[in-house]
């Protein structure tokens, strides 16, 4: 059910009725407090509305929810921006950063657990020899040449 009525805000987001998605959101998160998605794009539907302390509350909400997601200290970052207080913009961007670092920690897989489709990248073809005399280089001319189709002197 939550997930038809989110689908239903997001189409209203995406047509620019923010105010028709903010509502449709508050009613998903009255019923599923819970709901990260709906969480997150309320506070960026009221940034579109131009209620920057509203979406700056809702963004803190989203942060309490998943306090390391890297889309949530973004969007606290921009919310901020266009709030006037740089300082706490430039907080949550160094946040958001650290976070698509931490995501980027796990270590590589081994080989044998490698995508079946990456076998391909991995074939060599055969490299043919080198040529044994290059083509001539037209766009080197001679010294006394001029430019192509007149007698040089």
């Amino acid at each position: 059910m939550h997930e038809e009525a989110y689908d239903d805000a997001m189409f209203a987001f995406s047509t620019g009725d923010y105010a028709g998605a903010a509502a449709k959101l508050e009613a998903i998160l009255t019923v599923a407090p819970g709901h990260f998605d709906a969480q997150l794009s309320l506070g960026m539907a009221h940034c579109r509305l131009g209620d920057y302390v509203r979406a700056i509350a809702e963004g803190h909400k989203a942060e309490k929810l998943r306090p390391q997601e890297q889309l949530v200290h973004t969007n606290l970052s921009l919310f901020y921006l266009k709030a006037g207080n740089k300082a706490a913009a430039e907080h949550h961007g160094l946040q958001a950063r650290i976070a698509s670092w931490r995501g980027n920690l796990a270590p590589p897989k081994p080989a044998a657990e490698d995508d079946a489709g990456l076998g391909l990248a991995k074939a060599r073809l055969p490299v043919p020899p080198p040529p044994d005399q290059f083509p001539d280089m037209p766009w080197k001319q001679k010294k006394n040449q001029g430019p192509p189709g007149e007698a040089g002197g």
